[in-house]
């Protein structure tokens, strides 16, 4: 399953673009929950401890592989909105060059202020989700 590969920055455009449409973060939630549900379920195969994502208090698995130089995630969440964020994240960065990936944070995160809406243990697990896209992408980075 091949997408074409924009520019994380022009990801991250069209999300703030995106959010900006609804008027409170009621309406966000919504959205966020909803783009979890648009996520594809993650094979049974690939929810091993090894893919559990550190840090979130839901449960988070992410799957990584290379794909002809390109990091292709997968990501699964038992929480909706947890499942919503990962869901934004594999967005951003899936398609991506490892560099890219390293080299990019994710400013929507801030621009569209949910870092100012999300709880502590959330904002905490996003950053973990964060963290651990990088540490996938620095591992395939060496290996190339």
């Amino acid at each position: 399953m091949s997408q074409p590969a924009t520019g994380i920055e022009e990801t991250q455009n069209r999300i703030v673009r995106e959010f900006n449409l609804f008027e409170d973060w009621t309406e966000r939630y919504k959205h966020i929950i909803k783009l979890g549900s648009k996520l594809p379920p993650l094979d049974s195969s690939k929810k091993i401890d090894s893919n559990i994502v550190k840090g979130c208090q839901s449960q988070v698995w992410l799957h990584a592989e290379l794909n002809e130089g390109r990091v292709v995630f997968e990501a699964d969440s038992d929480a909706a909105i947890t499942k919503g964020l990962v869901a934004l994240m594999v967005r951003l960065y899936s398609h991506q060059t490892p560099t890219a990936i390293l080299k990019t944070e994710p400013t929507f995160i801030t621009e569209i202020g949910m870092n100012e809406h999300l709880s502590p243990t959330r904002a905490n697990g996003l950053a973990s989700m964060v963290k651990q896209m990088k540490i996938y992408a620095l591992a395939f980075s060496s290996k190339s």
